[in-house]
């Protein structure tokens, strides 16, 4: 099995364009009827590859990964990229995210259960490339990796770890489709609700305000956030209408009930600096209680589960700085005033409340890239205050 105790993808810059090769080279499979003189197959156990997130190591040929932001990362020299893969498909539209070079870009996936080979990149020079492929969606979908192949027009063909250290500090983000960026590529409906259209196909972690943060920080990330979640089961819209909630799915590593039975994590795989609780929006589905009646006994009952939440992440990691929150999506400005109030209930010095400018009125849609983006930096700055 990999070693994930303190797995973490390498600093990657943001996307650009710039770069000759990708900007000619295709994602389409350009090879197809053609043989490449050379070819080299990876299975999901070399030790070249570098993974970061929660995975599912039970079967070491066959890993799953489960989580937004998951990743992959290596070196490969040679002139086409491809991965073999069986989706296990739940909802949405599916796709794949790589960044080859610094140039991320966005492949789509079979939505059928099958062993399938996608092509990443094509038309390279046959120099050394860095890759980090990563998973851009929640568990709507699963990723079953069966291996990648490098193929190039000479011998020259090879892989290698990747060449930068892992970073130091590690950071895990717990929240709902917000933290998984889901919808943010929706561009042309920033401040707005979500376009009618939307299938999945706007979805991209790598746009979260979580990984924009954990860029920023040069952390590695593990991104344990689910559209729709709320904290309680019954209530948010995740996996309605028996809605799960985070309480039962933030120790799990598999925990979609449409895509198999339920797995724990361990907690020693990985021990992070600093944890975001980012929960208390779709929370007030199917009843906004907390807005209606502050101080009912579902509010305190929230409260209490809330408390008790956090409590639990504390003991899964004493040294941690825990930061509760919420986003600039619209909610009810009560979710955020019992999440200062189970703040000072705690009264730990290293649990503080962070709110955003503009939270909780920001959109009343899901939050772009712009404006994820503007999140990650304000989270970012707070916490490297606090380290």
């Amino acid at each position: 099995m990999p070693d994930n105790t303190q797995s973490t993808i390498r600093a990657t810059p943001q996307p650009i364009s710039m770069n000759p090769d990708l900007m000619n080279a295709t994602s389409a499979g350009t090879d197809a009827g053609r043989a490449l003189p050379h070819r080299l197959d990876i299975l999901p156990n070399d030790p070249v590859l570098r993974y970061t997130g929660r995975v599912d190591f039970d079967v070491p040929l066959r890993p799953v990964l489960i989580y937004p932001y998951t990743q992959i990362a290596f070196r490969f020299q040679g002139t086409a990229l491809r991965m073999r893969l069986v989706n296990r498909h739940n909802y949405w539209e599916n796709s794949i995210g790589v960044v080859i070079d610094g140039c991320q870009r966005k492949v789509d996936i079979p939505t059928d259960d099958r062993e399938v080979e996608i092509t990443l990149i094509d038309g390279l020079t046959p120099v050394m490339h860095d890759v980090m492929v990563f998973k851009r969606q929640d568990a709507c979908h699963h990723v079953e990796l069966l291996g990648f192949t490098v193929t190039g027009t000479d011998a020259g063909v090879q892989a290698l770890p990747p060449a930068d250290p892992r970073p130091s500090l590690r950071m895990e983000a717990y929240g709902d489709s917000v933290s998984a960026g889901e919808v943010a590529e929706a561009l042309h409906c920033c401040g707005a609700t979500d376009p009618a259209d939307n299938n999945g196909q706007y979805s991209n972690s790598w746009y979260s305000y979580a990984a924009f943060a954990a860029r920023k920080l040069n952390a590695e990330l593990h991104d344990i956030a689910q559209g729709g979640i709320a904290l309680l089961p019954g209530t948010g819209w995740f996996n309605g209408p028996d809605y799960v909630g985070l309480e039962d799915t933030y120790d799990k590593l598999e925990y979609n009930p449409a895509l198999g039975d339920a797995k724990p994590w361990d907690f020693s795989r990985f021990t992070p600096h600093v944890v975001v609780v980012a929960i208390g929006q779709n929370d007030n589905h199917p009843d906004d209680y907390m807005a209606r009646d502050y101080h009912c006994e579902q509010a305190e009952q929230w409260r209490t589960h809330y408390q008790r939440f956090v409590e639990q992440l504390r003991e899964r990691y004493p040294r941690a700085l825990i930061v509760l929150s919420t986003t600039i999506l619209c909610h009810d400005v009560s979710w955020d005033r019992s999440i200062d109030e189970v703040c000072k209930r705690i009264d730990d010095p290293r649990i503080v409340h962070f709110l955003y400018s503009g939270n909780g009125s920001g959109t009343p849609g899901h939050i772009r890239i712009p404006e994820a983006e503007r999140m990650g930096h304000e989270l970012a700055d707070f916490i490297a205050a606090r380290l």
